[in-house]
């Protein structure tokens, strides 16, 4: 992380380009252009220093393998008071970390991930599910591989404060789900007992845009 240090660094970091641009002149067909306005813009802007996805698969019943992805862009509305959400966060499936070279060589291969071919995966979601005041569960679709399944997220930890950093609200949790990777064609092992089971587990951060 040594390109986001420095609270000012950070906050660069952490909201995309994308989002502090001014939005381009449009020319499309009106239907497009209406969909577009009627769609809630983003109010936060994912934070990759604090946003990463881990994964946890049993190896043959004895031990857990466990690894992590970075993420790279992503952005979130979130409006508490009307108790609604969106979010699109782009993970880079490249960075896939186990703590060991030959392991993310493998994983990184045509049997597993094929980064050559699919160097990031993509989670978006527009069905926020409310406990009280905060986010229980986050309905959407993981896209993996070129394919996309739905995934219900649940959250086990949610809270907004306000980051003494960089002078802004920040939201944000730990969430999980459990999927099966042969639903995104990832089959290598299951023939001999490599488990289909991966449990994720990921931690999010979002800085509120000025």
């Amino acid at each position: 992380m040594g390109g986001c240090a420095g609270a000012a660094a950070l906050l660069a970091c952490a909201l995309p380009l994308r989002a502090q641009a001014p939005a381009a002149a449009s020319v499309s067909a009106a239907a497009p252009a209406a969909a577009a306005a009627s769609a809630p813009a983003p109010n936060y802007a994912i934070d990759p220093t604090h946003t990463f996805v881990n994964y946890e698969i049993g190896h043959f019943g004895t031990t857990t393998n466990r690894g992590r992805f970075s993420t790279k862009d992503g952005t979130l509305f979130f409006d508490r008071a009307a108790q609604a959400g969106k979010v699109e966060v782009v993970m880079d499936i490249s960075s896939v970390n186990t703590g060991v070279d030959f392991l993310n060589r493998q994983l990184q291969g045509k049997d597993f991930l094929n980064v050559a071919d699919y160097p990031t995966g993509k989670f978006v979601s527009d069905e926020f599910v409310f406990a009280g005041d905060k986010v229980a569960e986050v309905r959407g679709r993981l896209t993996l591989l070129g394919k996309t399944n739905p995934v219900t997220l649940k959250a086990t930890n949610f809270n907004c404060y306000t980051s003494p950093l960089i002078k802004r609200e920040v939201c944000g949790g730990d969430f999980e789900t459990r999927i099966k990777r042969s639903a995104w064609g990832i089959l290598w092992g299951l023939t001999f007992g490599f488990e289909d089971d991966v449990k994720l587990l990921i931690q999010v951060e979002a800085i509120k845009m000025q």
